[in-house]
């Protein structure tokens, strides 16, 4: 016999839930660091969370992605969330360093 959820919906139903979370709480540090810390790490663990949450997607499927589900095809949603997340970290590798700020 299996008790009631006292708290339903409390928790990801799917794993691709669960990668959301982690995803989005990567990405609420790296934005915590770039506001109080070194910028360009900051950056760059933002876009490692959007590199994983699109290989996440890719390897996921369609029924398991939950909340990394956003359009009909993975392929897109894992495309744009890899080269956004590549964008940012090559960006932040790149810019130069600038002296007095």
């Amino acid at each position: 016999m299996t008790l009631p959820d006292p708290h339903p919906g409390r928790r990801p139903s799917t794993f691709g839930g669960l990668v959301y979370l982690v995803v989005c709480g990567a990405s609420l540090a790296g934005l915590a660091v770039v506001a109080f810390g070194p910028w360009r790490r900051g950056v760059m663990i933002l876009g490692s969370a959007l590199v994983i949450a699109g290989g996440m997607r890719t390897l996921l499927s369609d029924h398991e992605a939950g909340m990394l589900r956003v359009r009909r095809n993975r392929w897109v949603d894992s495309l744009m969330l890899v080269g956004v997340g590549t964008s940012l970290i090559v960006l932040a590798g790149s810019i130069p360093d600038q002296p007095g700020l």
